[in-house]
């Protein structure tokens, strides 16, 4: 039963829900109502990774077999930091990096690399909803412009698959075709790559393909070039949309939620009931779900399995963090990461459904094995199910149906971005960034900054720098380091019974003993031992490798280190700010049992308690604790 504590500001100015805050700066706000964060909290980890990744995964490695590592990954990575992070929020009422600095002023670097992280994706990712609405814009167009070869940025070789699967007689020996695109067959046009429908070059030339390449992305060998005004204008309509569903914070946020987290799900449902009566659907769900449990002993599908669970539910970005801290004091954060989790798990197996009922269809339609037309990523989204939605009855609706929904997918993700950001950096300056017409300002500065570095990543062969951003600067690695250190911190040097005294005291009951395991040696173990994997095979979760050259990959790796070198950076800023207290938690946080060992291991003290002398701010907490009135 959870005991729900109503109280009240101290007269030290130290109340559970107000929180501590620096002299001066405005008080904190907090979600209008349990919807507003639920359905944030639901759009910020339902996003295109449940669209593009995880159907993937499963279909890469063993079909229903994956679901076995997935669960193990879920139940002791993904669940214990989901809850970490959304609870530390809570509990300090900060962001992803003055959470830290309170929790553990040495580690204050380790919320700094988050945000680096996030900076990042914050210019990157939201190219990817420019490509989007691009494609939303041109699928009211009839004939859809991928769907056919008179276009103006189509090649001589260009031809659909599709077409040359339901017309065999007129690709026979004896046949010229040469009328269709107007062009002269050469003696030897069988050796051609191009009329092998079985060779993977056959889709460098299919409309879908030259669309993306020629006209979406233009690539050309120049690095950097001119930049299209067209894909300018969706990037600067993004971030305009995105801007003035964020520049209030939560109060704004909370109320786009209602319709940019719930109707991908009606529009998901409508895809799902058309994309299982397509033809081929069975074979593609057989391919998707046929299990195969041989690939349990594959390290690769335990490393899959732990990066699709980290990525699907947003772990180490500090999202989860920002949205917790505007929680009250004694929400039920528990049950709500529960929730929350396995609402993320049935949402990737339902979307899954869909991805492999179109693939299967594709497949069918062209003649080809799954093997051949099963991919993830951008290549998904923006080739593979274009090209499937093109010959159905009523191409344009399917088609802005599906790309509305990807909009909507996508959109929620950047927000929690732009918000983790914003938050962050107002946290770290109260005083001067609360202040009303403050988080405006700050928003269009960050949105502004973010727009001109996007604008390198649709320029011609702006593909290249966008590719290094994704395969350095998001890199699953940083991820993971960061999830060990939040794990040993919180379990080691903050003390695992001390942060569960602090999840008693907002929610009424203890967690799952089997969470403090967790966090104390299963989760950073893991961590620790797919670091090495990765860096042993060089595994990496990106179709740009072979764009990357080796000058590229130095400005990768300066990508790569500079949220991890945040850390190091900010130990010495701890010592050399106070050096006596690198570990100590804020006084300002509420200990509801200071004197207590902060860790026991087997019902033996690993570290004794750090309760404060007679009179200090930790000891009136206590004391508030016992004089206010608890309800049930």
């Amino acid at each position: 039963m959870t005991e729900e504590k109503a109280r009240e500001p101290s007269a030290a100015g130290v109340g559970p829900d107000d929180g501590p805050r620096e002299e001066g700066a405005p008080p904190r706000g907090k979600w209008a109502n349990n919807k507003e964060y639920l359905l944030s909290m639901t759009g910020g980890i339902i996003g295109v990774g449940n669209l593009w990744l995880f159907p993937f995964s499963c279909f890469q490695h063993g079909g229903a077999a994956f679901l076995i590592p997935y669960f193990l990954c879920l139940l002791f990575i993904g669940g214990p930091l989901f809850l970490l992070e959304t609870a530390l929020g809570q509990y300090t009422n900060e962001g992803a990096v003055t959470a830290w600095r309170k929790i553990c002023p040495m580690f204050e670097g380790v919320g700094i690399a988050s945000q680096v992280t996030v900076f990042y994706m914050n210019s990157y990712f939201i190219v990817i909803l420019a490509w989007n609405i691009f494609y939303l814009i041109h699928s009211f167009k009839s004939p859809l412009p991928w769907s056919t070869c008179d276009n103006e940025w189509n090649s001589e070789s260009c031809h659909s698959p599709v077409n040359m699967i339901a017309n065999t007689h007129l690709f026979s020996t004896n046949t010229s075709w040469s009328f269709l695109n107007n062009i002269p067959l050469p003696d030897d046009y069988e050796s051609i790559p191009y009329f092998n429908l079985t060779d993977g070059s056959l889709s460098d030339h299919t409309p879908e393909e030259e669309f993306w390449r020629n006209r979406v992305l233009r690539m050309s060998d120049e690095l950097l070039g001119k930049v299209h005004w067209d894909l300018a204008l969706c990037l600067l309509l993004a971030w305009v949309i995105c801007y003035f569903c964020t520049w209030k914070g939560i109060k704004s946020i909370g109320k786009v939620v209602y319709f940019t987290a719930t109707v991908p799900y009606l529009l998901l449902l409508i895809l799902f009931f058309r994309a299982v009566t397509l033809p081929g659907a069975r074979q593609g769900l057989f391919y998707y779900l046929y299990p195969d449990i041989r690939i349990l002993a594959d390290p690769s599908a335990w490393e899959a399995a732990v990066m699709c669970v980290m990525y699907t539910y947003a772990t180490c970005q500090g999202t989860l963090t920002t949205l917790g801290s505007y929680n009250k004091y004694n929400r039920n954060c528990y049950r709500d990461c529960m929730a929350l989790c396995c609402l993320s798990c049935v949402t990737g197996i339902f979307v899954g459904f869909i991805v492999f009922s179109v693939l299967g269809f594709l497949a069918h339609e062209q003649g080809l094995d799954m093997y051949d037309v099963a991919t993830f990523g951008p290549a998904l989204i923006f080739r593979a199910v274009p090209m499937a939605l093109s010959v159905l009855p009523g191409s344009n609706f399917w088609t802005v149906l599906f790309f509305l929904t990807v909009f909507l997918l996508a959109v929620d993700s950047q927000f929690m971005l732009t918000e983790s950001l914003a938050t962050a950096i107002t946290d770290m300056f109260p005083r001067h960034l609360r202040r009303p017409g403050a988080r405006e300002v700050l928003v269009l500065v960050i949105s502004v900054v973010c727009f001109l570095l996007g604008l390198p990543f649709i320029t011609e062969g702006g593909i290249i720098p966008f590719g290094i951003v994704d395969s350095y600067g998001a890199n699953g690695s940083i991820f993971l380091f960061i999830a060990c250190l939040e794990t040993i911190i919180i379990g080691w040097v903050y003390g695992a019974d001390r942060f569960y005294d602090n999840i008693e005291d907002m929610i009424g009951y203890r967690p799952n003993p089997v969470i403090k395991y967790c966090w104390m040696f299963i989760t950073p173990l893991i961590s620790v031992l797919l670091l090495v994997f990765r860096l042993l095979t060089k595994s990496s979760y990106t179709e740009y490798d072979y764009i990357l050259e080796p000058v590229a990959s130095v400005v990768g790796a300066l990508l790569f280190v500079t949220p991890l070198m945040c850390i190091p950076v900010f130990i010495f800023v701890a010592l050399w700010r106070n050096p006596k207290n690198m570990t100590s938690p804020s006084s300002d946080l509420r200990q509801a049992r200071p004197h207590k060992p902060v860790l026991t291991l087997c019902k033996r003290i690993i570290f004794k308690s750090q309760g404060p002398p007679v009179g200090t701010t930790a000891e009136r907490h206590e004391k508030i604790m016992m004089e206010e009135p608890s309800g049930v």
